[in-house]
Formats: structure tokens, C-alpha cells, sequence
């Protein structure tokens, strides 16, 4: 029996106790269509229908699709006229970011009082290393035991479910929650690691992309046994160096990177698709003062500055160009942010009546703000920009989002704030 046969009897809410984890303390936790099963759980009704969220309108993206919606083809990432048209019975709906950000705080909070030793990865995925949980845990079992609690927890406290993979190493663990979606718990021990591996195709493998996914079927390479038994030097020489030694290294089960707590942020930022495209320079600077601001947000929310800004302008027929600018001190002020994102598009130079269909905001070079070097704005009073924005935070914390917003946002006729 294959250790993919094995690891799938243990599915089930109790069934992990009898698992062979043999060898295995990574566990990737991964939620069930997250966005879309937050608002099944908070509206019941929707319970068993194609979901799926996004844009209501036919502009922007699928954000999420519950499995039923995933019946028909629609996947993330998807325009959403294109999940229409697979799917015309779908019910469609406005993301709410805040309430994805809170479950998502309280799942995380599960696992972290089964282990700190967690990485998250998103809202809706984390690493887990259940080493030092299985002493402090000895009474409930081993690590698949462990991954059949957390799945209770999460059903219990949130109302919604999640696929866990238990392996001896993180790709590993990440290829097992993937391959017993939805609601599954999948256990691949030691002892059958390349009997579960060697059958899947190459591009279960990090770094496998289209264009290596190509390259390596002109080698006549589909599976990753295919991969393990070419000699190595043949796969550096078809793929680079580095390139080469790692998919051959994965290919045998090899993966040395442990799970790294509190991973910082790499970027924080904001985007919008707009329901109309827009050739209107002032309205698109006021979209970039909005981005702004819930990027600066962003940013204070997670105790950042950032050394870089970046702006994303998607155009009509899709091309899209991104500007960025180093910025000689750290800052999490949205007016600065604002005017460098503003500087960045005027130096796109867009042609006279250019369409945008999207614009983003970014923030990058992330350094914890107690120690960034930030230097007052040029118009910085005793009680400045920055200590404004904080007061604006509280305020938009205690009464809601958009309470209070730069006058220039008060009326927008494209979109709410």
C-alpha cells in the first residue's frame, strides 16, 4: 500500500490517532477556501450553493470559490467575468477584508497555543513544527493527533474547516494539506516519503514553474521519481546550477529549511480595480491618496516603516507598469507615501487620455518603525502628519473604517472608501 493510501485512511476527525507519523513534526495547516467559507459561515443560507468571491460587478478578480463553485472551473485568480460565464448560477460577493483578517487572527491564535514554533504564510495558511508540542502535549498523541485537534478547534471555534499535512519536511507537508482538500488530514511518514513522492508530477516541486515545467518535458521528465533518478549534473546542465541541485535534492525528500517564526511582512500595500476605466488624472490621484492611506494603516497596524514605494498602473488592455522609488528615510505617513506614489505616476508618462482599469500602492523595505530613522516632512508641526494619522486610527478602530478621511475623499464617485 502506498503511503498516499495510508496517509488517506487517516482522514477523519479521530482517525489521526492510529496514523504512522513515524519521523514527521511539520505540519502545514491550510483552510478550505477561506474567504469564501467565512461568508458561509457567516450567512448560512449560502450554505451548499457555488460561491464566490469578489468583484459583484464584472471588473476585477475571483478572490475565492467555494468547492462547489470549483465544480464549474472557477478557480482564484480568475476575472470574474470569466467565473460568469462558467458559472452563471454563482452567488457573488463583496470580499470584507476586516472579517478575513479576523478569523484569520483567531486561527492563527490555535495554532499558537500549540506550538510558537508557527510560520504563517497568509491569512489562511501557516507552517507548524510540533517538536517541543509533543513533550508538552505528550497525553494527546503524536503529531497526526495534534493535527486532528487543530482541525477540531478550528471547526469549533470558527465554523469553518481546514486540511492538514503532516511530513518530515515543509514541501513535503505543503504537497500533503494540498492532496486531501477539502477537510482532510493527510500523514506521510518517513519510511514511505518516496513512495508518496516519486508518482506526482514534477510540478508538485517549489520552483517547478511553466517555463521548468516545459523544460523538463523535453527531458522526458514527468514525475518526480523521473527527477530523482536523472543523474544530477544532466539536470544542472539542462537547468543551472542551483536550479538543478535543488529539484534533484526535493526530488528525494530533502528539505532543510526548519519553520521560522514571525517571519516579517516583506510588503505592505493596497490596490483597486475600478468599476469603469479612467482616463481622469485627478481621480486617479485621488484613488493613490486612498491606497495611501490604507497602506500607511497597513504599516502602523503592523508596527512598519517602509524605505520603498512602489505604484502599479494596470492599463485598458491589460499591460501593466509598476514605478518604484527608494526613499532616503523609512515612513509610515500616508501624506509621504502619497506624494512619492503621486511623483511615481507622473514619471510613468502615460499618454494623454491613457485608461487605467487598476492602480496599487505598495509599500517594501520593511523595518520595524520603534527603530526606523524618520525625519519630520518639511511642513511638520509639533503635533504632525504622523501623530494625526495614529489619532485617525484609533478613531477609525473604535467607530469603523471611514469615519474620518482626507476632505479630498469625503465625495468619490467611483467607489465608497
Amino acid at each position: 500500500m502506498s503511503a498516499a493510501d495510508t496517509a488517506g485512511d487517516t482522514a477523519g476527525d479521530t482517525a489521526g490517532e492510529q496514523a504512522d507519523d513515524t519521523g514527521c513534526h511539520v505540519l502545514h495547516v491550510d483552510m478550505d477556501a477561506f474567504y469564501a467559507s467565512v461568508e458561509i459561515r457567516d450567512r448560512p443560507e449560502l450554505a451548499g450553493l457555488p460561491v464566490v468571491v469578489g468583484a459583484v460587478g464584472n471588473r476585477g478578480v475571483v478572490l475565492s470559490a467555494s468547492y462547489q463553485a470549483r465544480a464549474f472551473g472557477v478557480r482564484s485568480a480568475m476575472p470574474v467575468s470569466q467565473a460568469r460565464r462558467l458559472c452563471p448560477q454563482a452567488v457573488f460577493v463583496s470580499p470584507r477584508h476586516r472579517e478575513y483578517a479576523a478569523t484569520s487572527r483567531q486561527v492563527m491564535a490555535i495554532f499558537g497555543a500549540i506550538t510558537p514554533e508557527m510560520e504563517p504564510l497568509a491569512l489562511d495558511e501557516a507552517f507548524l513544527d510540533v517538536s517541543g508540542a509533543l513533550r508538552r502535549l505528550g497525553s494527546v498523541g503524536g503529531p497526526a493527533a495534534i493535527a486532528a485537534l487543530i482541525r477540531a478547534q478550528v471547526a469549533q471555534q470558527q465554523g469553518i474547516t481546514c486540511s492538514v499535512g503532516v511530513a518530515p519536511c515543509k514541501f513535503v507537508a505543503k504537497i500533503a494539506s494540498a492532496r486531501c482538500k477539502p477537510d482532510g488530514l493527510l500523514v506521510v511518514p518517513q519510511s514511505r516519503l518516496l513512495d508518496f513522492l516519486h508518482p506526482l508530477p514534477v510540478a508538485v516541486l517549489w520552483g517547478v514553474g511553466e517555463r521548468t515545467g516545459e523544460g523538463l518535458a523535453r527531458m522526458g521528465l514527468q514525475t518526480v521519481g523521473d527527477i530523482a533518478h536523472t543523474p544530477v549534473d544532466t539536470l544542472q546542465r539542462a537547468l543551472g546550477g542551483a536550479q538543478g541541485a535543488h529539484l534533484a535534492a526535493l526530488a528525494w525528500g530533502v528539505d532543510e529549511r526548519r519553520v521560522t517564526p514571525h517571519v516579517p511582512d516583506k510588503s505592505i500595500g493596497a490596490e483597486e480595480t475600478f468599476p469603469v476605466d479612467i482616463d481622469d488624472p485627478e481621480q486617479i490621484r485621488r484613488e493613490l491618496l486612498k491606497l495611501s492611506g490604507r497602506t500607511a494603516q497597513g504599516l502602523r497596524a503592523g508596527a512598519y516603516a517602509a524605505r520603498t514605494i512602489s505604484v502599479k498602473l494596470r492599463l485598458a488592455n491589460f499591460k501593466t507598469m509598476t514605478r518604484s522609488r527608494t526613499l532616503p528615510y523609512p515612513t509610515d505617513v500616508a501624506r509621504e507615501i502619497y506624494a512619492t506614489a503621486c511623483s511615481l505616476y507622473a514619471a510613468a508618462g502615460l499618454d494623454h487620455g491613457a485608461q487605467l482599469r487598476l492602480v496599487g500602492v505598495r509599500a517594501s523595505g520593511l523595518v520595524p518603525a520603534a527603530g526606523a530613522n524618520t525625519q519630520l516632512t518639511f511642513d511638520d508641526r509639533p503635533v504632525g502628519w504622523r501623530e494625526a494619522e495614529r489619532t485617525m486610527d484609533q478613531i477609525a478602530s473604535r467607530f469603523g473604517a471611514g469615519t474620518v478621511r482626507p476632505a479630498a475623499l469625503v465625495e468619490d464617485p467611483y467607489r465608497p472608501s
